[in-house]
């Protein structure tokens, strides 16, 4: 589950090519229920009131719209060869060497206005293979599921200037992989099976055969991994080329999920003029039978499968695979279905054979960062643990021995770039100075830690293969975001790749954040920030929107650059107030582990707190405050505003989660375990226990093609809501996602947000 309201998406609209159009009965009982419920649930919030529009919002545009986000550097891709990186140009036609000390073109590798056998009008993207002697590029791309999509690739031979589409079978394909020799590309297609491009010989060959819509698929994740996982691809080609490992994913006792497709008229489907259609898709709720994943490696030459059994009797996710700089030695890792053990494991694809050398467990469960971020280096891997109560990182071998405690303290790691052999320097990004604060840090042979980014704010970095340059990307609350192009035996940076200043001048008068502290119960600080309203006076009372996020391990308090609702809703004339809970990141695991098993009861208690503090300042009317969230946020908004203490007028919630039990299973079960183990646990963390006691008026705002956070969740609490006799206020954004953002969607929902509490705040 990710912070929606902050993120956007490559396209908000189902395209059905790839999926199964099902009028089966279960899709008409959704559409009948959305029907009858939506007669009822949509209504005005006072009849009386001047009818508001988009266009009673002028200045929306600017901090909600296209432009209000930083710019970043052209597509930079560091090339194998040291001291280079690829780059593309602006007009989507080139693609161009440059020398990474000077930053000066080298030479043009493709051009699109000078192929030959083939054209095409734009690349979106490349990649090239590690001897430098061919690219793949793509155009023509649509997005599959939120973070993935599928588009049509094209071979390009640098020598011979040759462009040819990599498949004459399909028309898109997903995730190709060059092979470390640059000789064969392996790529998934719609048919469920991984491929094979043999290039020297143009051959295209099928690596699998049993794929199926619904129920096999081969080397590319389903719903759930992609969603949970950040995972797009699950194929790994061995060093020597000779072997392709992947995984297949069996989803056929995964349940089916269908929600209606209409017209619409953002981008409107036509054949849905008359009759609605529906999406189809497997989708794992928490206790469902999740996909049953196995390994398999082929061989190129011999064109066999074979099946690779791990036996770990507690396996039940396998969330990556990868060669580590060795064709014998595949490593996979496994997490059981708790997600509070992980076990990893060096394979032998040709001999099968299998090695544990590492397990890993946490009384609650493991941070993402620890299976997602380890490092394998030729002779050990560097893996993010929070064993000690924050997250550190670990040098082990392959024999499975710990080698060295890279970093301790009471702060946390979350992002390892590498380790440089030439120097004995470990890359790293950790919060050492400040849970706000997010600082790049290189620590030397000798232990000694340095930082390589400003220790005020937040920055990032992606370095080369070699490690020897990287782009630095840096902000903080009233700096835009800027890049710089750096070298790692220099303490300044080389040259600036974007500095923003045209987009900084434009929001110079922006409101600005304000930090601060305060205490819930125990005695415990929480961090937040305040926004003051344009044209503030301090001899004035204004209303209060809370805005929050609240889910596990996510941060919304940072030193770092933001634009988007908080700031606009201040320009309106409210007090903007933010506040992490208890649960959220940057704080160490005893903080965050505190809701394990009971989502929404510490959270619930520190948002009130919130709203209490928030209520006393000198400049606030307590009588005029509302809760707002989208996503985890938005479940949050209706759980606070539910407890009998609230001290809301109203609440907003986007995309919400109602009940845990309609939520998938990876993201639930990491938090909460499975229905069947924690049933009271679901049952007080469900919204509809606090139907009654909710005081206030509230929104509910939805998008009815949302894959991740189901339509569902928002009919089924308005159900609930009347079958106590009472109802909800409620805005639908027909064939929008989760993320409602197409067209003018994201701003028409921050209008109608603004126009809801322009009546309820009076």
């Amino acid at each position: 589950m990710t912070n929606s309201s902050h993120s956007s998406d490559t396209a908000n609209h189902y395209r059905i090519s790839r999926k199964t159009i099902h009028h089966h009965s279960y899709t008409m009982k959704v559409i009948a229920r959305i029907t009858l419920l939506l007669l009822a649930a949509i209504l005005p919030a006072t009849a009386s009131a001047a009818i508001k529009t988009l266009a009673s919002y002028p200045e929306i545009e600017k901090y909600i719209g296209p432009g209000h986000t930083p710019k970043g550097p052209s597509q930079i891709q560091f090339m194998k060869e040291p001291g280079m990186y690829l780059a593309l140009s602006a007009d989507g036609k080139r693609i161009v060497k440059h020398d990474c000390r000077t930053g000066k073109e080298v030479e043009t590798l493709l051009d699109i206005t000078h192929t030959r056998e083939t054209t095409v009008d734009k690349i979106e993207g490349f990649m090239i293979d590690d001897a430098a002697t061919r690219i793949l590029i793509y155009n023509n791309s649509r997005p599959i599921y939120r973070h993935s999509f599928e588009a049509t690739y094209y071979v390009y031979e640098i020598r011979s200037r040759i462009l040819k589409p990599l498949s004459d079978r399909f028309e898109r394909q997903q995730a190709p992989q060059f092979s470390p020799n640059g000789r064969i590309v392996a790529f998934a297609a719609e048919d469920g099976n991984i491929h094979l491009k043999k290039l020297d010989f143009w051959v295209e060959i099928n690596v699998t055969e049993d794929g199926k819509k619904n129920s096999i698929i081969n080397g590319i994740p389903d719903w759930v991994y992609q969603e949970e996982f950040s995972t797009q691809s699950s194929m790994a080609w061995s060093p020597d080329s000779e072997t392709l490992c992947f995984l297949k994913y069996n989803e056929t006792d995964v349940p089916t999920y269908s929600f209606p497709l209409y017209e619409g008229s953002c981008n409107p489907m036509q054949q849905y003029g008359l009759y609605p259609g529906a999406f189809t898709y497997k989708y794992p709720v928490a206790g469902q039978p999740n996909s049953v994943v196995t390994l398999h490696s082929y061989d190129v030459d011999t064109r066999k499968t074979k099946p690779i059994a791990i036996k770990d009797p507690q396996l039940h996710y396998i969330p990556r695979i990868t060669f580590a700089h060795s064709s014998d030695r595949l490593m996979v890792v496994t997490l059981n279905r708790a997600q509070t053990r992980m076990e990893v494991y060096a394979v032998n694809p040709k001999s099968t054979v299998s090695k544990s050398v590492l397990v890993e467990e946490w009384k609650a469960w493991l941070a993402p960062e620890t299976f997602e971020n380890i490092s394998f280096e030729p002779d050990h891997f560097v893996v993010i643990s929070s064993r000690t109560g924050y997250m550190h990182l670990y040098q082990y071998s392959y024999a499975g021995a710990l080698q060295r405690t890279i970093t301790s303290g009471n702060y946390d790691v979350d992002a390892y770039y590498g380790y440089d052999a030439a120097t004995g320097a470990y890359y790293y990004r950790s919060d050492a100075t400040s849970p706000l604060d997010r600082t790049v840090y290189r620590l030397d042979r000798k232990g000694k830690q340095e930082a390589i980014s400003p220790a005020e704010g937040t920055a990032s970095a992606r370095f080369s293969p070699d490690l020897g340059y990287y782009v630095m990307s840096y902000s903080n609350s009233t700096t835009p975001t800027q890049y710089t192009f750096c070298s790692s035996r220099q303490s300044k940076p080389l040259r600036t790749l974007e500095d923003n200043a045209e987009y900084t001048s434009s929001y110079a008068s922006a409101p600005k954040p304000e930090f601060f502290t305060m205490p819930t119960e125990g005695g415990i600080t929480l961090n937040g920030y305040i926004i003051k309203p344009t044209g503030f006076s301090a001899s004035k009372r204004y209303p209060v929107i809370m805005v929050q996020y609240s889910g596990p391990g996510s941060q919304q308090v940072t030193n770092s650059w933001s634009m988007g609702c908080e700031k606009y809703f201040a320009t309106q004339g409210y007090v903007v107030v933010c506040v992490d809970g208890r649960g959220t990141g940057g704080r160490g695991r005893e903080f965050m582990d505190v809701v394990y098993k009971r989502l929404g009861y510490y959270e619930t208690i520190d948002q009130i707190a919130a709203a209490r503090y928030a209520a006393n300042l000198p400049y606030t009317d307590p009588d005029r405050i509302a809760i707002y969230g989208w996503s985890f946020g938005g479940y949050e908004s209706i759980m606070a505003a539910s407890h009998p203490d609230a001290p809301y007028a109203a609440a907003v919630a986007v995309a919400p989660v109602t009940d845990w039990r309609y939520y998938d299973s990876i993201y639930t079960e990491r938090y909460m375990l499975t229905p069947q183990e924690n049933e009271g646990g679901y049952d007080q963390a469900s919204t509809f226990a606090g139907i009654t006691t909710r005081k206030c008026p509230l929104l509910l705002i939805h998008g009815t093609a949302d894959d991740n956070v189901h339509l569902y969740n928002t009919i089924q609490y308005e159900a609930e809501a009347q079958a106590q006799g009472r109802w909800t206020d409620m805005l639908l954004f027909p064939n929008m996602n989760h993320s409602i953002n197409g067209c003018n969607s994201r701003q028409l929902v921050y209008a109608r947000i603004l126009s809801y509490l322009e009546s309820n705040l009076r």
